[in-house]
Parts: C-alpha cells; sequence; structure tokens
C-alpha cells in the first residue's frame, strides 16, 4: 500500500499514513450515544473526526490510542458534511522499522515555511533599523537574544494562528514589519499631531506584544499547552513582566514614559476585555499595533481555511477558526 500525506487525499482513496494523535475527547450526542472525538496530523494538515461507540474501534480507541503518539493507519478518505474523516482499516503505533517507508517524526510536525535562523537576524536588523531610541532598541535586542533559542521553535498559539514550531518567530517578524509600514504612512498623513507618533515604539511593539507566548506555552508534539503561568496569567500580562525584567537591567536605562507606554501596548494589544487585554489601546502607537496583530492572525487563519477545507462547492465549512465560511470561488 503506497504512503500518503494528509494534503494528498482524495475521496475515497484508500492509502497508508504516518501521522501523529493529537487529540481524543470522549463526548456525547444529543441522544447520548456516547463517541469519541479524536485528532490526527502530519506537517500539513490536521483532520478530527469522530469514532462512534458501536465502532470496531471503539475500544482500541479508548484503551489504546493516545495523543502525543505516533501511528501507521491504514484507512479510506472521505469528504462527508460533517467534514473530511478518515475510515480506518488498520492501525498501530509507528516504530523505528517504518523507517524504511519515510517515517521521520521530525517531517510529521508542522513549523513554519520560513528558516527560523533568518526570521530572527532580521527580527534584530528591523530593531536596528527602526527604532532610533538606544535604550528601547536594547531593551528590545536583549529580550530577542535572551530568548533566542525559544524563540526559533515556538508557537504563536495553541491552535488558531501560527501554531506551529517557529509559529511566533513568523508572526511577531510579519506583525513589526507591519507596524513599520502602518508608523511610516500615519506619521507621514499626520505630521501636525502632537505628541507625534513614535515610529520606534510602534515597531518595537509588533516585535514584544507576544513575548509573553514563550511563557504562556509548553510546545508538545501534539501541540502546545498552556503553562501554569500561562493558565493563571496570561500571555499579556507575563509578557509585560518580561518587558519590565528586561527595564530593570537596561543600560543606559528605559525613561519611565517610555516604559510605560511600551507596556501599555503589550497590554492592549488585544484591545477587548473577551479576548484578554484589561484596556483598549489609549495611545496611537497601541492602536497601530492592535491592528498590525488582528490582520496578521486573521489572513493567516483564512489562508489556513483556504489550504485545508474540503468541503464541496465555492464556500467553505464554517467550521474553522474564523467561525464563518470563507469564499473560494465557483
Amino acid at each position: 500500500m503506497p504512503i500518503a500525506t494528509l494534503a494528498e487525499m482524495t475521496h475515497g482513496r484508500e492509502a497508508d499514513l504516518f501521522l501523529l494523535m493529537t487529540d481524543k475527547e470522549a463526548l456525547t450526542t444529543k441522544t447520548g450515544k456516547p463517541y469519541f472525538r479524536v485528532g490526527f496530523r502530519d506537517a500539513g494538515r490536521q483532520l478530527n473526526f469522530p469514532i462512534w461507540g458501536d465502532s470496531p474501534w471503539a475500544v482500541d480507541c479508548r484503551d489504546n490510542w493516545t495523543p502525543g503518539v505516533f501511528y501507521k493507519i491504514r484507512a479510506v478518505y472521505t469528504d462527508t458534511n460533517f467534514g473530511p474523516q478518515l475510515e480506518i482499516r488498520k492501525i498501530r503505533e509507528a516504530v523505528e522499522a517504518d523507517a524504511a517507508d519515510g517515517f521521520d517524526p521530525n517531517c510529521l510536525l508542522p513549523k513554519s515555511r520560513f528558516d527560523p535562523q533568518k526570521m530572527f537576524d532580521d527580527l534584530l536588523e528591523l530593531a536596528r533599523l527602526r527604532i532610533e531610541s538606544k535604550p528601547l532598541r536594547n531593551l528590545v535586542e536583549t529580550l530577542l537574544r535572551t530568548n533566542r533559542e525559544q524563540l526559533l521553535d515556538h508557537p504563536a498559539a495553541r491552535r488558531n494562528h501560527h501554531a506551529y514550531a517557529g509559529g511566533l518567530l513568523e508572526h511577531s517578524l510579519s506583525v513589526a514589519r507591519t507596524c513599520a509600514f502602518l508608523a511610516d504612512k500615519y506619521a507621514e498623513y499626520y505630521p501636525e499631531m502632537q505628541p507625534p507618533l513614535d515610529r520606534g515604539m510602534v515597531v518595537a511593539g509588533g516585535i514584544l506584544h507576544d513575548i509573553g507566548k514563550l511563557r504562556e506555552l509548553a510546545p508538545r508534539p501534539e501541540g502546545a499547552d498552556r503553562t501554569a503561568a500561562g493558565s493563571l496569567i496570561g500571555h499579556i500580562l507575563l509578557g509585560r513582566d518580561m518587558v519590565r525584567e528586561a527595564a530593570a537591567d537596561c543600560a543606559p536605562p528605559l525613561d519611565a514614559e517610555t516604559l510605560l507606554r511600551l507596556e501599555h501596548l503589550i497590554i492592549a494589544h488585544q484591545r477587548l476585555p473577551e479576548w484578554g487585554s484589561p484596556l483598549p489601546p489609549m495611545t496611537p502607537e497601541a492602536l497601530l499595533v492592535h491592528y498590525a496583530d488582528d490582520i496578521d492572525a486573521k489572513y493567516q487563519m483564512m489562508f489556513a481555511v483556504l489550504r485545508d477545507d474540503a468541503a464541496p462547492g465555492p464556500v467553505t465549512s464554517r467550521k474553522n477558526p474564523l467561525m464563518h465560511a470563507v469564499y473560494r470561488g465557483g
């Protein structure tokens, strides 16, 4: 049987796949029928589908299938009204001998399309070129260099956007570049604004807005999970703490007003309390950081929906992180 990836599967095709189990949740239908909702993925795609209580795999799923474990699965791929599913024919844990058939755990984990070291270097270069204040630039560079190893491999989220190795770096660089563009546009469009827009502060906020994700999320093969601090405090306040800690050792020191404004960029970047921000953006710099962050996250979600959704017709399923259908054309 040929080995395939999820991206290569089409309706009715049977193939062997090497997949990582990401989720297993025991649920019941509205009529009380028990089932498991399971998730499997490779580097390019994730599938979630039910294993019903009367399935021949129900007991094995309950007793033996474990999230975080790689499996070799023979299955038929089917497109249904509830999304794509795998009709499993055979399943076992992958073993070292499967390397002869192409099994490589590292190749099954999702990661950024871009080289992480280059992204890190580009982020440092952006800080060097666009942040004129030496104390602020030093603080940003210190946080980047101190956390380099984590940044090279860290996801930006558990599920919704850039949720893969290097995703935080990819997202931060993209947001910072958008911040630089927006700062130039609006500084030139409103030259009479007082106080004038601090372009370097906008770029610093773009680089650091999600730095707290390094303490909020613990990467695992099956997907990032929240740390205790991530669950109890959250990445916004954790990021503000990291900025304060770095500022305490910053030389030359960061003045109190600049630090206050930078902290505000961190805590206000999600804008709404229900999204995690205790305060809305109250400075022009914070406003630009928020919308640069929001468009980058939303655009990556839309890209992923168009890439992964297999629903027939001109629009995708509504079951996606955007929570609405996306039009892809006839």
